[in-house]
């Protein structure tokens, strides 16, 4: 499109004619007036060429926000092109306005998008599945073809198709093979469809269809470009804008750190350092970009795609054609009387709608770089001339940018227009600024490495917001490493490490120590405090004779475990804390961490026994009181055992007195009742019985008195709480 030189009238505050079509809004297209196309002249013809991109606003959610604007005379049909899968995009987010308030939108028409399924089964030969030559054909039955099968020529009408089972030749399995029934003169013909070489639709109105079908899927492959015309109606010269929204790239940024040369840079307080940042844009559309207000959004806006260009029908019901039946004689049953009112209320709303306009809070520029001093006469160039940190920065591109703040969200403004070609990408600067900052040698363990990592600690105390991105490193003048930043709002802090500092040696050593601090009773439990202390011991030296260091520590932090030493750190994060440690040139210096935890765990008291009871007394202080307690819990359990024991001794005595009556009783089987020996079985069972009696009653009583014992220990010990 030609670049149109008249600017967009700055006073919105006429009447606008506003046409939004939205996600979810019912697009109704106004009918072009027939006058539109009479009427239309070769001037307004070319509106569209007299509409190009004004503004681009890029997000990093991956869209962007173009703004057409050009004068429009009369009537005039505006006619933008898009490609075929960014419709959908248009449909859900074009906006459309008259600033002049002198002229309507008649409405935005575009080529309807049938499905190609539902457009090939339009034709007389549906091939919207890809079927098979053996489908194909019986989808022509009745048709007339001629076939050729090797030799043979055949012709007639397609009865239809079947599938046989044949055994190739030297094969046990049968496989199915599609045969075609052919109608001729002669009588019906079974073809093999796999021995057939050219089949020859002779109705030539069907062969038609044939070839429709197939051109309209090669245009469907093809056809990757889309008109949407925008039609307007009114008199005069007139300011129209369009506004949508598509996919795009997301913007990215880079950044460049420059490292101040001077010796006093190395001492741990902040200085000045220069940051410079680059806009990385991509132009993937099809039309160049001239003269175009960018602005680059840090804010991610939630964006879908939704299928609004394809047509959508809905399968509906297929219903019987009412038929009236045959009338029967029919019998009827008595029923109670019975009236239910009904009432339907419909109600109806309208609501006011209003348009409301944003504007961005005028954000300051970023700091540009200062101008080279003039000079009466340039002096020549040296080639060995090596380039400082100070030409980096005083010489640096200057920014092009304006930090704004619209609504909740920052974005970059471009204070010139922007010229980027089709297909093409681009850099642009837009942050030279100082920002506070110094250097540091960063450590972590996590790292598995001996050497801490060159960085800086900067805060940003620049009046923009840095986005992420990477960061090449200078320092003074040379390239020393790269570095990755996160989102960092003006005001913050951030550590970033360029480079191994491998001058620094690092070690470190741990150490783990629990200790009992508590024994006490509660509630029939055993209380066991521990403290749990966790060191780390870390060494720095230094082979840098030269110079000194700021290392900065990041200890992982356990989850609640108290800090002990140092007594409090630098900063601190979810997962570790940052210690500050300064190194002196060629010496070392140490840091030790300490983390501590106190927690408690129980056991049943009467689980434990005499030595863990020692072991415990051994480690801490336990009280007279706990050992006392103690004390009577084991004599309690101990009276508990020997009535158990004495229970079970009794039980082993009846079992052997119960064994050696059923030797005797085995043995009077066999002898004579009137002996002696006879006799003094019967005597030794008598007594045996007596004994079996006491048992009983001896195990009886002791039972009653374990129950008595268990219940006594259950209660003190349930009751029990000393320290």
């Amino acid at each position: 499109m030609t670049t149109q030189t008249q600017r967009l009238a700055p006073n919105r505050t006429a009447a606008l004619a506003l046409l939004a079509l939205t996600a979810g809004t019912t697009l109704a297209l106004l009918p072009i007036p027939t006058t539109l196309a009479q009427n239309t002249s070769d001037a307004n013809q070319l509106a569209a060429d007299n509409l190009p991109i004004r503004k681009i606003t890029l997000y990093r959610s991956g869209v962007a926000s173009f703004e057409r604007g050009g004068l429009i005379d009369g009537t005039a049909q505006i006619q933008l092109r898009f490609n075929a899968d960014q419709v959908n995009d248009i449909l859900k987010s074009m906006v459309v306005l008259d600033l002049s308030g002198k002229g309507r939108i008649d409405g935005i028409s575009y080529a309807s998008k049938e499905p190609l399924s539902r457009r090939l089964a339009s034709f007389g030969v549906d091939i919207a599945d890809e079927p098979t030559l053996a489908t194909l054909l019986s989808r022509l039955r009745g048709a007339v073809a001629s076939i050729d099968v090797g030799d043979r020529k055949l012709r007639g009408t397609i009865l239809g198709g079947e599938k046989r089972e044949e055994a190739p030749a030297n094969a046990q399995q049968k496989v199915s093979k599609p045969y075609l029934n052919l109608v001729t003169d002669s009588g019906i013909e079974s073809v093999d469809l796999t021995a057939i070489s050219r089949v020859r639709i002779e109705d030539p109105e069907l062969n038609a269809e044939l070839m429709k079908a197939l051109a309209a899927l090669a245009e469907h492959r093809a056809d990757r470009s889309r008109t949407v015309d925008v039609n307007v109606t009114g008199e005069g010269a007139r300011n129209i804008v369009v506004a949508y929204v598509q996919e795009a790239p997301v913007w990215k940024t880079s950044y460049r750190l420059v490292l101040p040369d001077a010796p006093t840079s190395r001492s741990s307080k902040p200085g000045s350092m220069t940051v410079q940042g680059w806009a990385i844009v991509e132009n993937t559309t099809d039309e160049d970009w001239r003269d175009v207000r960018l602005s680059l959004v840090s804010g991610r806006p939630v964006s879908f795609t939704m299928d609004l260009y394809e047509p959508l029908y809905l399968p509906r019901p297929e219903i019987p054609v009412p038929t009236i039946p045959g009338v029967m004689p029919r019998t009827y049953a008595g029923g109670v009387d019975q009236y239910k009112d009904s009432a339907d209320a419909a109600n109806a709303s309208i609501r006011d709608r209003s348009a409301a306009r944003s504007k961005l809070a005028t954000g300051g520029f970023a700091g540009a770089a200062p101008a080279a001093p003039a000079a009466e006469a340039a002096p020549a160039f040296d080639l060995a001339y090596a380039i400082s940190a100070d030409d980096m920065a005083g010489y640096g591109a200057a920014a092009q940018a304006r930090g704004v703040e619209a609504g909740e969200i920052f974005q970059f403004e471009l204070t010139t227009p922007v010229n980027v070609e089709r297909q093409r990408s681009a850099m642009l600067p837009i942050l030279n600024s100082s920002i506070s900052g110094r250097r540091v040698s960063i450590f972590s363990p996590n790292d598995n490495s001996q050497h801490p990592m060159r960085g800086v600690e900067i805060t940003n105390t620049s009046d923009v917001q840095l986005m992420p991105g990477p960061i090449s490193v200078y320092d003074s003048g040379v390239y020393a490493g790269d570095a990755q930043i996160g989102h960092v709002p003006v005001g913050d802090k951030r550590l970033l490490a360029y480079s191994v500092d491998l001058d620094i040696t690092a070690t470190l050593e741990n150490s783990y120590t629990s200790r009992l601090q508590k024994v006490r009773f509660v509630k029939g439990v055993c209380e066991i405090t521990n403290q749990r202390e966790q060191t780390v011991k870390y060494s720095f030296t230094s082979k840098d004779k030269s110079h000194p260091r700021t290392i900065i520590v990041e200890h992982p932090r356990a989850t609640n475990w108290d800090l002990i030493e140092p007594k409090s750190p630098l900063e601190r994060t979810d997962t570790l804390y940052r210690f500050e440690v300064p190194l002196d040139a060629g010496a070392a210096a140490p840091l030790a961490v300490i983390q501590r935890i106190t927690d408690a765990s129980t056991i049943a008291i009467t689980s434990i026994d005499s030595e863990t009871m020692l072991s415990y007394a051994k480690q801490t202080n336990v009280s007279k009181a706990v050992l006392d307690a103690f004390r009577e819990v084991q004599a309690r359990q101990a009276r508990v055992l020997d009535n158990r024991r004495a229970v079970a001794a009794l039980e082993q005595e009846r079992q052997t007195i119960t064994n050696d009556q059923s030797r005797i009783r085995q043995n009077m089987n066999g002898i004579d009742r009137t002996t002696d020996l006879y006799k003094r079985y019967v005597t030794t069972l008598g007594t045996q019985e007596n004994r079996l009696e006491e048992i009983s009653t001896q195990v009886s009583i002791l039972n009653q008195q374990h129950t008595q014992l268990q219940n006594d220990l259950e209660q003190y010990v349930a009751n029990l709480n000393v320290e």
